[in-house]
């Protein structure tokens, strides 16, 4: 009998090893985001729950042990707990924001959205699951010391992975190359209502780019059938390709942008604090009636060339529709910020697109246009 019990215990332990050192690669190659792609990430993060579920279930007494009070335990017992503890919790957190970012499986679950809640979630988890694997391992070993010092080392590079590679890695090595026709040309769009302008802002055009520049969408460029093209404007070509319009360009007439952008970041962080208001080239909007602005979100609202562009003009009874691109954030405070500038317009949220969902944005655009062309004909929508 004790022999078939020592049997089954050593399956369950190997079966243990063999889940949780699954779970450890999943989780590396889902930092590892930019060289997997979205969809390959969300069919894994649904197999990490699911070696999740199983460990719960393969440690449950454990688990349950964890929560039983009075019973006197060793310090490293007590902190491994407290480990475990925090690791389900954030783990079960996780599951939200994995569906929330989600953009093919989940897309319409929108609670806890926040691409940057969902890599510090991601960066907890990693870090605390070898905190709890190396302490398990301490607890069953005489080098504690040894595993301690390993564990401390893997903790760090786990922290240093999440918090700065994973970024590093999605803004500079995340490479976008563009068919321009196909990506832009398509199905047309219902359009019956004002004459309309779009008017975009990008860095192509506002920044001094190096000669070997990267063309990463983590820095809002692409290349379009060889073309060196900002994200923006990539989107309003669609949109004059599918309503008939004309687009017009924000454009500095100063000083430009830095090629680095993270050093462009740092110069936009500082025009927002100091609320500046770039020179632009004058954009005529007198003959047209609905304004649709695209543009990036930075430091959580509008740049400040399209501050200039909104203040240098006369938006009093125009409609002016919103389409921003971001990393995370949504429309974050732009839409507010927007609506002060311009309190004669009628301002209205459009969509955000993420920065990797811009090369076929294209009819998720022309469905929100035919949604606003059914609702100007249905008084009950308006």
């Amino acid at each position: 009998m004790s022999i078939v019990t020592n049997d089954k215990k050593r399956r369950k332990n190997k079966i243990g090893i063999f889940v949780d050192s699954l779970m450890y690669v999943i989780l590396l190659i889902q930092m590892l985001y930019v060289f997997a792609g979205n969809v390959l990430h969300e069919i894994l993060g649904i197999l990490m729950f699911v070696c999740l579920t199983a460990h719960i279930c393969l440690k449950r007494k454990r688990i349950k042990a964890v929560f039983k009070k009075g019973a006197k335990k060793k310090l490293v017992v007590r902190i491994s707990e407290i480990i475990t503890i925090l690791l389900l919790c954030c783990m079960f957190a996780m599951v939200f924001s994995s569906m929330g970012v989600s953009r093919t499986l989940f897309p319409w679950f929108h609670f806890m959205g926040n691409s940057d809640i969902h890599r510090y979630l991601a960066t907890g988890i990693l870090a605390l699951s070898v905190i709890h694997g190396g302490l398990n391992v301490a607890l069953r070993s005489r080098r504690k010391k040894a595993v301690f010092a390993v564990t401390a080392v893997c903790t760090v590079l786990s922290l240093i992975l999440g918090l700065w590679a994973v970024p590093y890695m999605n803004r500079h090595f995340r490479q976008v190359d563009v068919d321009f026709e196909q990506a832009v040309s398509g199905e047309k769009a219902s359009w019956s209502g004002r004459n309309p302008l779009v008017v975009y802002f990008t860095r192509v055009g506002n920044t001094d780019f190096d000669e070997d520049v990267d063309i990463v969408s983590g820095a809002s460029l692409m290349l379009a059938s060889g073309k060196k093209m900002g994200n923006t404007e990539l989107l309003a070509e669609m949109l004059c390709d599918m309503i008939g319009c004309e687009s017009k360009a924000i454009t500095l007439t100063g000083e430009k942008y830095p090629s680095s952008y993270n050093d462009t970041i740092a110069v936009a962080g500082t025009e927002l604090k100091e609320d500046a208001r770039p020179d632009i080239q004058p954009v005529n909007i007198s003959e047209y009636g609905t304004i649709i602005l695209v543009y990036p979100i930075w430091w959580g609202t509008i740049p400040m060339p399209v501050a200039t562009f909104l203040t240098d003009n006369d938006f009093t009874g125009k409609e002016v529709l919103l389409l921003a691109t971001q990393g995370s954030s949504g429309f974050a405070k732009s839409t507010t910020d927007v609506k002060k500038l311009i309190p004669g317009a009628s301002v209205k949220e459009g969509i955000s697109i993420y920065c990797d969902d811009i090369p076929k944005a294209r009819e998720e655009i022309r469905q929100w246009i035919n949604q606003l062309d059914t609702a100007a004909h249905d008084p009950d929508r308006q």
